[in-house]
């Protein structure tokens, strides 16, 4: 009779037992949305809206208004074209109008940014609300929505807010926002509607159809939440296209007049002749905000689709 050779259980230590190195201690990607990404984006929005909101219980934002100041200072540190050095009462200088421009910066940070974020989102809601009638429903609806989406897409949109602005006695924020959401809705409505048309014979809608849906529920309670993350990053494009459009109209002084933007900033700084002048403050400074408004929307952007993509948490590892 031959022995018969013993199997013994692996020690604890083999590799068919081994546990995995993040056993144990905490793992940053069992909560998600602690994403550097997210987290550095919303902070730089955060620091930028809120600055808006308590920066006047830090700051006189009344020199944010002409004649409020000396004109021309320079930020403290340098020198303008005069010999004149900057002073602590105004440390990011003052422009020609005599504004303080870091009252101005408090003022018009988020008033530029409410202006895009009201745009996105009026244009992001029409976009659903089109998108999914026209995917779901489908024929003369769908027609319907594509044809009108399709006409406006056609229109060149910034000749037409140039023209309207300049036609209007006063511009404010609402109209503003109104104005650029108007031309923002069709292309999130067809891609929205793309999206749907895809989704929509898929084995769940299908069972909850079977089990006697509304087609409301089955557009707002079965597929709507499984687009949220793609509406998120189609929000976030329309933000950034709708505070472009609206830097731009502002730049060319078809902004609003009684508020602060950073758009309208730059245009004073244009008419003042910054440039030759060398008063780079005046024209850096507004700069410098909108691409750290624009830098905050990317990074969101880029950390939700990992949240909601968990091979993207995983490659990034």
């Amino acid at each position: 009779m031959t022995d018969a050779k013993m199997t013994t259980p692996e020690s604890p230590t083999g590799a068919d037992n081994e546990q995995p190195k993040t056993m144990g201690r905490f793992n940053k990607w069992d909560t998600p949305w602690l994403n550097p990404k997210m987290i550095i984006g919303v902070s730089l929005l955060l620091l930028l809206f809120l600055a808006g909101v308590i920066g006047p219980a830090f700051y006189d934002t009344d020199l944010g208004f002409a004649r409020a100041a000396p004109r021309n200072l320079p930020p403290v540190g340098f020198v303008n074209w005069r010999g004149e050095a900057g002073v602590p009462e105004h440390p990011l200088g003052t422009d020609n109008l005599g504004r303080d421009l870091l009252a101005v910066a408090i003022l018009g940070a988020p008033t530029t940014f409410i202006i895009g974020a009201m745009a996105a989102t009026i244009g992001i809601l029409i976009g659903i609300v089109l998108g999914f009638s026209a995917g779901f429903l489908g024929g003369w609806v769908d027609d319907a929505v594509r044809l009108i989406a399709d006409v406006t897409l056609t229109i060149p949109a910034l000749m037409v807010l140039i023209v309207l602005q300049s036609v209007l006695d006063r511009v404010e924020i609402t109209t503003m926002a109104l104005l650029i959401a108007a031309f923002a809705w069709p292309r999130a409505t067809r891609q929205i509607r793309s999206q749907v048309l895809s989704m929509r014979e898929s084995g769940y809608v299908q069972m909850a159809r079977l089990s006697g849906a509304s087609n409301f529920d089955l557009m707002f309670k079965e597929m709507l939440p499984n687009l949220i993350p793609y509406i998120f990053a189609s929000f976030i494009a329309g933000a950034t296209g709708a505070i472009l459009t609206a830097v731009g109209l502002e730049t060319l002084g078809l902004g609003p007049t009684r508020v602060s933007t950073l758009g309208g900033t730059i245009y004073d700084a244009y008419v003042g002749t910054a440039l030759s002048l060398n008063m780079w403050w005046w024209w850096g400074l507004p700069t410098v905000l909108l691409s750290l408004m624009f830098i905050g929307l990317l990074l969101i952007n880029l950390g939700f689709d990992e949240i909601a993509n968990p091979r993207l948490r995983r490659a990034s590892k």
